[in-house]
């Protein structure tokens, strides 16, 4: 039964942790000022952070969108072995984004009502007005030729297609790691097995640049795996991003070395939250003030909750 708690569960996530680094005011009203905001009773403030917290850019958009379409295309080949046509992903991903845009121009009082229910590109909202950037149009339209070609070309897709001996496990469902007593949450974009090889593959999906981030995410996904099924050890797993821009994949090194620098990682930045933290038994923040804005401006104009501290 769904319980109305005054001060939300705390938990950890990678996401979590790259908000609070980046600034810790919007990690306060990402995580604490937009609680409860979906509530009827709920404050001003806080309905008005849970609709920024909901906005999305056209960036974004179209990474969900690619992953939503590869989702969905992986089960119904697991269900009818049929390869996917390359023209009906591109047009599926195409009828997203303007399905997106199409809310974003003309069902603004749908979106307030009901921000998580409804598309809001952060370009529409606070640029005020019914078109997006053109340099950013044609920067998703050459994403958006190429994501789908090197989805189908891509090692993991190939694996599953064509090798008999892959056993699908899972695809973009939201898991949680207990790292002691801590919630840790993960979302596997695809997780298969290679019976022939004995090995657990981590796929993750990527439809922007490489980062250095990455190869930590993965090993958190790793983390999950050897909680969750029978592995024998650490060289039955294999991490792989595929980046969907390049055409290409990187395969990381998986070690115990890096497990306990994820481990780390998690520890240190849990250590951070909970300085913002008045009682952290309750996860009751701190006064707004406490947390610091920013010196990035640039990064102020990109942000959900611009007119929070500036308007």
């Amino acid at each position: 039964m769904f319980e109305i708690k005054t001060y939300p569960e705390f938990s950890w996530s990678l996401s979590r942790h790259k908000t609070l680094m980046h600034c810790p005011r919007q990690y306060a009203h990402q995580y604490y000022t937009s609680h409860n905001g979906w509530l009827r009773d709920a404050s001003k403030e806080s309905k008005q952070a849970y609709r920024l917290k909901n906005l999305t850019n056209l960036e974004m958009f179209f990474g969900s969108a690619v992953h939503d379409v590869i989702e969905k295309q992986i089960d119904e080949y697991l269900n009818t072995r049929m390869i996917p046509d390359e023209k009906g992903l591109f047009e599926d991903i195409r009828l997203k984004l303007n399905n997106a845009f199409i809310e974003s121009t003309r069902k603004y009082d749908l979106w307030y009502q009901k921000p998580k229910k409804t598309t809001m590109f952060h370009e529409i909202y606070y640029g005020k007005t019914k078109q997006l950037p053109s340099e950013k149009i044609e920067k998703i339209k050459g994403r958006h030729e190429v994501a789908v070609k090197h989805f189908l070309n891509s090692t993991s897709f190939k694996e599953i297609a064509y090798n008999p001996n892959i056993e699908f496990l899972e695809a973009e469902k939201f898991r949680i790691l207990k790292i002691g007593s801590l919630k840790v949450f993960v979302v596997l974009d695809l997780l298969y097995r290679d019976h022939y090889n004995n090995k657990w593959v981590i796929v993750d999906w990527k439809t922007g640049k490489q980062s250095e981030e990455d190869p930590y995410q993965l090993a958190l996904y790793a983390l999950y795996l050897l909680e969750a099924f029978p592995i024998p050890g650490l060289d039955n797993i294999v991490i792989r991003n595929e980046y969907l821009l390049e055409g290409t994949h990187v395969e990381h090194s998986l070690d115990p070395v890096t497990l306990e620098k994820v481990q780390e990682l998690v520890g240190v930045s849990v250590d951070r939250m909970t300085d913002f933290l008045e009682s952290p038994t309750e996860n009751k923040p701190m006064a707004l003030d406490a947390f610091p804005q920013t010196t990035d401006q640039r990064a102020c104009s990109r942000c959900n909750f611009y007119e929070l501290c500036f308007s």
